[in-house]
């Protein structure tokens, strides 16, 4: 009996550590965001640069943003912008949607992946944190 306490204890303390090593951290978020920000703005009074603004991303169909000159296989990409999108987008935006502008090799550390998630989708559509 105790052995099978002692076994569940452990996999209870291994699955949190898990969960801990892989929670998104915006400030780090924040920093990566700096790689983006020569094309994009976020926040309030974000306007659209050479990429589009990326307030309000979650949940916002692709091609869409105000404004932004959208390439077609943007436009016609039938994305709506959401965690599992952004994080397959990321790692290779040309490979996910073929004939895209943007000109960004991509993000291939998952923790990285996540915690920029955990920064750009804190905005909603006003550049106002939620």
């Amino acid at each position: 009996m105790k052995q099978l306490t002692l076994s569940a204890l452990v996999l209870i303390m291994s699955s949190a550590t898990s969960s801990i090593v892989l929670a998104q951290d915006v400030a780090a978020g924040k920093s990566s965001f700096n790689k983006c920000m020569a094309c994009h703005s976020i926040g309030e009074g974000a306007k659209n640069k050479v990429g589009p603004e990326l307030n309000g991303l979650d949940g916002r169909k692709s091609g869409t943003a105000p404004g932004y000159n959208y390439s077609d296989a943007n436009k016609n990409s039938g994305i709506t912008w959401n965690e599992a999108q952004f994080k397959e987008y990321i790692k290779d935006p040309k490979a996910k949607i073929p004939g895209t502008k943007m000109a960004f090799a991509g993000i291939k550390n998952e923790k990285e992946i996540n915690d920029l998630w955990a920064f750009i989708s804190q905005y909603d559509k006003d550049g106002k944190t939620k």
